[in-house]
């Protein structure tokens, strides 16, 4: 009877010896997932740490803001640098060709759209700090019901627009960006990079009312930053064609290299209709990803891609 005790009590160690070593490895093989799902919540923090410190900015200053010319230029300075700096350092992040957004007079700037705009952001901020200018945006309509973010999107003037909004906002001499994209080339678009435009004509009825020149762009690696899964996509996009509703989980915020490229201008002629200046941009837009971006985009490559032996492309 002794002996038998011995052995179930030797037998439940090692059954329970063998549970901790499982649930090691159980975590130890999901981590990288886990991390991969928490890491887009980095980003929300940051954003919503923006938004306090608007929050914080408006009550401090709000005796001076009818003294000020502009009550927020100094908030949006402050964080343009922070958000400047945190795309070096976790991106690497350059822009080629930001000669091509003009110091002065308005232009219109058409981009493929990640899963994440954060590329936008970027160059919102870079251009804020290099040439003292804002460019404004055009954001989905849901950004707006967002809790809290209301305020960003009025200080940095993303708007849900519409085309004689967006005119207006040219015609004022105003630098504007517009995803044709938008939701849909964001969410279930792919490491193949096509562009997702369907037959969107507005941005180019902008371009011809207002008469100002298009600047395409394009960010390496934007799809490697941050990913939606594969799994579940068919069925996750028709209910967003039925309700509107963005509800893809993300993963990523992979500390890979980001490189915006801005082309050449594309200047709106007398014969030209909105189809056929729509197809030239997306042609402009297309010309850029084939150049710059490897595809299908890895990971993999795109972090080996901030490795110092690296040639830079023009």
């Amino acid at each position: 009877m002794y002996n038998l005790t011995v052995c179930v009590d030797y037998i439940l160690q090692q059954v329970g010896q063998l549970d901790i070593d499982y649930l090691r490895w159980v975590v130890w093989l999901t981590y990288p997932i886990i991390i991969s799902f928490l890491l887009p919540l980095i980003l929300l923090v940051f954003l919503y740490a923006s938004v306090l410190f608007l929050l914080v900015y408006r009550q401090r200053h709000r005796l001076r803001d009818a003294y000020a010319h502009d009550f927020w230029d100094g908030a949006r300075k402050t964080l343009a640098a922070l958000w400047d700096g945190q795309g070096r350092i976790w991106h690497g992040y350059e822009v080629v060709g930001l000669h091509e957004i003009p110091d002065s007079g308005p232009a219109l700037v058409i981009y493929y759209h990640g899963v994440i705009p954060i590329d936008v952001y970027y160059i919102m901020a870079k251009v804020i700090l290099e040439k003292g200018r804002q460019i404004r945006a055009v954001g989905d309509r849901f950004l707006f019901h967002i809790p809290g973010w209301r305020l960003l999107m009025e200080v940095f003037h993303v708007t849900p627009g519409t085309v004689q909004s967006c005119v207006d906002v040219l015609k004022a001499g105003h630098i504007l960006t517009i995803s044709p994209g938008g939701v849909r080339e964001a969410l279930f678009g792919d490491e193949y990079y096509h562009v997702m435009w369907a037959k969107r004509t507005g941005f180019a009825k902008v371009a011809l009312q207002a008469n100002v020149p298009v600047i395409p762009m394009f960010t390496m690696n934007s799809r490697e930053a941050f990913r939606t899964p594969g799994w579940g996509r068919s069925l996750l996009r028709k209910f967003y064609e039925i309700t509107r509703l963005p509800l893809v989980p993300i993963y990523g915020f992979f500390p890979v290299k980001l490189r915006t490229y801005l082309g050449k201008p594309l200047y709106p002629s007398s014969d030209d209709t909105p189809e056929t200046f729509a197809s030239k941009v997306q042609r402009a837009v297309e010309a850029l990803i084939k150049r710059h971006q490897q595809v299908p985009g890895s990971v993999v490559k795109a972090l080996l891609d901030r490795m110092p032996w690296k040639i830079k492309k023009s």
